[in-house]
């Protein structure tokens, strides 16, 4: 059985695509790859914000659901978002530039032998940076070559993703012994699991809580996670995998960007494993990708009424001259 390869991206729901957009492209600095709709919900927003180039295992996506109320953070949850930096010396950027642009965030601290800087935006959404240090394992991405921070200290890709689970036995079994992740590390209630070639792209820490109630999903968390897979074959491989354990999958979904399965491992905890390919910039140019509404070539024919249903929203760039932001 071949091993999941690392994340391949995080989803979560916003209050505002429109603010998302300038927190993401403004502050993060990360770069805005596909703008398009939730394909089982059209009038909702799907944005996705990756590296240069689009690669799987750094994008970090978005849904606007109208109307949603605020999530509630608490156990059973996929909690928290990590991004990752060149070294520790980015982190150090990073805290000047949250504090000039009064994000809020708690300064350096130490995670499982790596420097960490823990943050929030607008919808109190959770995220971390993680620096590469010292890292191994799987390699990460492109910083975004055009955009407003320093290469040097720039996102790369994701790095471990936070779940906060009230029956931690059960998890732990089921990521085991199905999902074929390795719990490595100790601290506390906090575990730290590594699958694939392991490192910062491959890890997920997992918190053992029964003190907090239940999360409630709404702006401000996370709707699921996925993991990567070389291609179809693999998924399909998987997806028998999981089944063969009792899980009820979605069975094949072809995204169009990626193809995918979703399963719920635990309750409230939505995992999807993700082909690395096609990608995102088939249908888009280079230098405008994220400009303008793309649609799966099913939704196509739909353009007219899912351009009435979503509010427009500015994404062009490519007109745009970002100075590299050292000052800070």
């Amino acid at each position: 059985m071949k091993h999941l390869k690392g994340i391949h991206h995080v989803t979560a729901i916003t209050s505002s695509a429109e603010k998302n957009y300038e927190f993401f492209t403004y502050v993060l600095g990360m770069r805005l790859v596909k703008k398009t709709v939730n394909q089982d919900d059209i009038q909702t927003y799907h944005l996705f914000f990756a590296d240069d180039q689009g690669s799987p295992g750094t994008d970090m996506t978005f849904f606007d659901f109208p109307n949603i109320p605020k999530g509630v953070h608490g156990t059973n949850e996929i909690s928290k978002t990590s991004f990752r930096v060149p070294s520790d010396e980015a982190l150090n950027y990073w805290v000047k530039r949250f504090d000039r642009l009064h994000v809020e965030h708690t300064g350096i601290k130490e995670q499982f032998g790596k420097k960490t800087l823990s943050f929030i935006d607008f919808d109190e959404q959770q995220y971390q940076l993680i620096s590469d240090e010292f890292n191994e394992g799987v390699a990460s991405g492109t910083p975004w070559q055009k955009g407003p921070i320093p290469l040097e200290y720039a996102i790369t890709g994701l790095g471990p993703i936070f779940v906060r689970i009230a029956d931690f036995e059960h998890f732990k079994q089921m990521f085991e012994k199905v999902m074929l992740f390795k719990e490595i590390s100790q601290k506390g209630d906090y575990h730290l699991f590594e699958g694939g070639e392991g490192g910062n792209g491959a890890q997920i820490i997992v918190e053992h809580n029964t003190a907090l109630p239940n999360g409630r999903q709404g702006y401000g968390t996370v709707h699921h996670a996925a993991f990567r897979v070389e291609n179809r074959e693999v998924l399909d491989e998987w997806t028998a995998r999981l089944e063969s354990f009792g899980f009820h999958t979605s069975g094949y979904v072809n995204r169009y960007f990626f193809e995918s399965l979703y399963a719920r491992v635990a309750p409230q905890i939505l995992f999807e494993l993700a082909t690395d390919g096609p990608g995102f910039m088939g249908d888009e140019e280079y230098e405008t990708v994220g400009e303008k509404l793309s649609l799966p070539p099913f939704l196509e024919p739909k353009r007219e009424q899912i351009e009435k249903l979503v509010r427009p929203i500015d994404t062009v760039r490519s007109t745009i001259e970002f100075k590299k932001e050292y000052e800070v």
